[in-house]
């Protein structure tokens, strides 16, 4: 039986303890006081991972504490990937990565967080989309998806359609739809409903596209268009 009793431990104990701190996530190394974006180490239920902390965006009472679960910018990495790679993490943390769904839903099941989606598109314009509330559950409940609370940063909602579905891949097909949503529209991997209004996954399309493949990177509603994006950022912070 894993010793469990550090999560029980108020922050600012654990930050006293700095010879034997543990951070849950990206809120704790942030409170540690290292307060520069880059990869770090945290602990979860299944183990000690790696996450790219995002210290520095955020309103100012947000700043310094995202820990980021998927990051797309340039297409080095393939997401088309079976459903033990989206279980598991893949990619490269200063890069382009998938943090792995049982590190997501380990994060969530015991404290609350919020989600913050940046966006960017060709021409370099920026948007956001906050959610109040997101966790994720267990792979027994084919780790389905809790998002709420909608706060518009320009990009409107593209996620809410999503909300309490399982998550599917090409290998294991768990969306609204009669086919497969990853398989046929997303070369990529998510929590599909018939099929989506965002598509963080797809295939990297460098933006030479019109919108009409609603295979790319996506955010329906910020352009109300299915044209491929530059970057897209996925990060939860803890409620304090």
């Amino acid at each position: 039986t894993k010793n469990l009793s550090f999560y029980a431990i108020e922050p600012m104990t654990l930050l006293s303890r700095s010879n034997c701190f543990l951070a849950r996530d990206c809120s704790d190394i942030y409170l540690s006081g290292k307060n520069g974006s880059g990869v770090y180490t945290i602990n979860t239920m299944d183990g000690a991972v790696q996450v790219f902390c995002e210290m520095e965006s955020g309103g100012q009472n947000d700043r310094g504490h995202w820990t980021v679960f998927l990051k797309r910018m340039d297409g080095e990495v393939n997401f088309f990937r079976p459903w033990e790679s989206y279980k598991k993490g893949f990619g490269n943390k200063t890069g382009e990565y998938w943090l792995g769904l049982e590190y997501i839903h380990q994060l969530t099941r015991r404290h609350q967080y919020k989600l913050r989606v940046d966006l960017e598109d060709f021409e370099g314009n920026k948007v956001y989309a906050l959610y109040e509330s997101f966790s994720v559950d267990s792979e027994a409940d084919g780790y389905k998806l809790h998002v709420s609370g909608f706060v518009n940063g320009g990009a409107g909602d593209s996620l809410s359609l999503h909300n309490g579905m399982k998550f599917s891949t090409f290998d294991k097909d768990q969306d609204n739809w009669r086919n497969n949503c990853a398989m046929i529209y997303s070369l990529g991997a998510f929590w599909y409903n018939n099929c989506e209004h965002t598509n963080p996954t797809g295939l990297y399309l460098w933006g030479k596209d019109d919108g009409s493949l609603v295979i790319g990177p996506t955010w329906y509603h910020w352009k109300s268009s299915f044209k491929s994006l530059k970057t897209i950022t996925m990060k939860i912070r803890r409620v304090m």
